[in-house]
């Protein structure tokens, strides 16, 4: 999955897991794959799993107890959200769509107030 962007693989990760967090993906205070399920699912080596990992728990997404893994933080999805550049325009689409329908719906209200 890794692939030459000039980002480094650890970055690649981090931002693939914290997408992943941000969707929802894993349980709320779940754990993440294994480091060992990381190197196979972004093929890397365990530096840049570890070095992502890190980077998780700098962002406060994760923290991890050695031998037992890494697991989310209480409020690891919407800090991820904040984080993730693609989920922040997936929430903006969001909000526009709301939007839309509630301008919609004013400008019904207003026409049949003119009309009356």
């Amino acid at each position: 999955m890794v692939e030459w962007t000039g980002k480094p693989a650890y970055q690649q990760v981090a931002d693939a897991l914290r997408g992943r967090i941000a969707k929802g993906e894993f349980a709320k205070d779940g754990k993440l794959p294994s480091i060992a399920d990381l190197i196979d699912e972004y093929g890397v080596t365990v530096t840049p799993v570890r070095e992502a990992i890190r980077q998780l728990k700098t962002d406060g997404l994760v923290v991890s107890h050695q031998g037992k893994g890494a697991f989310l933080t209480p409020d690891a999805a919407e800090a991820a959200k904040r984080t993730d550049p693609m989920a922040a325009i997936a929430e903006l689409r969001d909000e526009v769509g709301q939007l839309r329908t509630s301008v919609s719906e004013l400008r019904d209200r207003l026409a049949r107030l003119e009309s009356q």
